[in-house]
């Protein structure tokens, strides 16, 4: 009913991978990743991680889209970037090597599916490390901006998996997002909590126009609903 697949030291702790069959659930086959003791994601909760991609990606009005994702994770944002027919290109940036390992081994169920892609890079960096270095692209390309960048990587503006990720939620953090932007691009960000109005204020400050939205969906184990939120924020484009 429960296997650990595998479980590495990062700087941040000890990440792992881990199998597990739900018998509340009729034996559902779920896939956890934790760091230390702390759940970071599972594949029973994904509907938000998804939406982030459908609801950024379907926002835009042009084609050949350049996506960035901020966090692998289980691969469900990702994923859902490349459903998107007009996706040219996409990069997902993850600082821990493991995870993106995971993938490339084929440990979870979207590996292959990423990894396969020839629209798909994985890159191993420090996403906010690589967003507050100025005039470089994600993949070190100089210069080069895209239409989308998707991030899921703390569980909320507020509420960070590493103290030094805060320097990024804030006017200077969120004006290097949208200096790697294309002109009228988007840039999304995945919450665990309800939107924040402080936070879109923030947004606000450096974007066109910011959108919140709180994404319900069902807790098998309660019988109820859980939400999460995913903001969106706009580059203006040119006139």
């Amino acid at each position: 009913m429960f296997k650990e697949i595998d479980s590495q030291e990062t700087p941040l702790g000890i990440i792992s991978l881990r199998r597990r069959t739900e018998p509340r659930l009729n034996n559902r086959e779920l896939y956890e990743v934790k760091l230390g003791e702390e759940f970071l994601m599972s594949s029973l909760f994904v509907e938000a991680e998804e939406q982030l991609a459908t609801l950024g990606l379907a926002a835009l009005n042009r084609h050949d889209l350049s996506v960035v994702v901020g966090g692998l994770g289980l691969g469900y944002t990702a994923a859902a970037v490349l459903k998107d027919g007009r996706v040219t290109e996409l990069q997902v940036v993850d600082v821990m090597a493991p995870v993106i390992r995971w993938h490339q081994e084929g440990l979870v169920p979207l590996g292959k599916v990423l990894c396969d892609d020839k629209r798909c890079q994985l890159v191993h960096g420090d996403f906010f490390a690589l967003t507050l270095e100025q005039g470089r692209a994600y993949d070190g390309t100089e210069n080069k901006k895209v239409d989308a960048v998707l991030l899921d990587i703390d569980h909320s503006p507020s509420r960070w998996l590493n103290l030094g990720n805060s320097e990024f939620y804030s006017k200077r953090g969120l004006e290097s997002i949208a200096d790697k932007l294309i002109d009228g691009g988007v840039f999304g960000l995945w919450s665990d909590d309800l939107p924040d109005q402080t936070f879109i204020d923030l947004l606000d400050s450096v974007f066109e126009n910011t959108e919140a939205h709180i994404i319900e969906f069902k807790n098998p184990y309660t019988g109820g609903s859980a939400t999460n939120s995913v903001y969106l924020a706009f580059k203006r484009s040119k006139e």
